[in-house]
């Protein structure tokens, strides 16, 4: 299933798309709120009994994985990400259209766990 038409196939372990990458002041990497929410139903929920759709959706720009939260105010179709890591991911002038991964759940939680016994390495 194509999450949201953002993203399509690419590989066993990720989703491709195109996103906005624009500067955001807060900590972490963020998209809007109910766009997160519709993506992790669709691609992170197992279906069965009642599940969060807060949790973090994991995305790779360019070499980073990024924890990215749900965030309300950002546009739509935008992965809005904190200074130093926008430096980190090559866009020079940004708003700019981006191809970004979207790991799947199982790719994801994986990553996830690594950086929770890894802390201070990003995912």
């Amino acid at each position: 299933m194509v999450a949201c038409l953002m993203f399509e196939e690419f590989s066993t372990g990720y989703y491709l798309g195109r996103l906005y990458v624009e500067p955001y002041d807060g900590e972490q990497a963020a998209m809007r709120r109910d766009q997160h929410e519709r993506i992790n139903e669709q691609l992170y929920a197992s279906g069965e009994g009642i599940e969060r759709l807060d949790g973090p959706l994991v995305m790779k720009v360019d070499n980073h994985h990024l924890a990215v939260r749900g965030e309300a105010g950002i546009p739509e179709g935008t992965l809005a990400l904190p200074e130093d890591l926008l430096d980190d991911t090559g866009v020079r002038n940004p708003p700019a259209l981006k191809e970004v991964l979207l790991a799947k759940a199982d790719r994801a939680a994986q990553l996830l766990r690594y950086q929770e016994t890894m802390p201070g390495v990003g995912t």
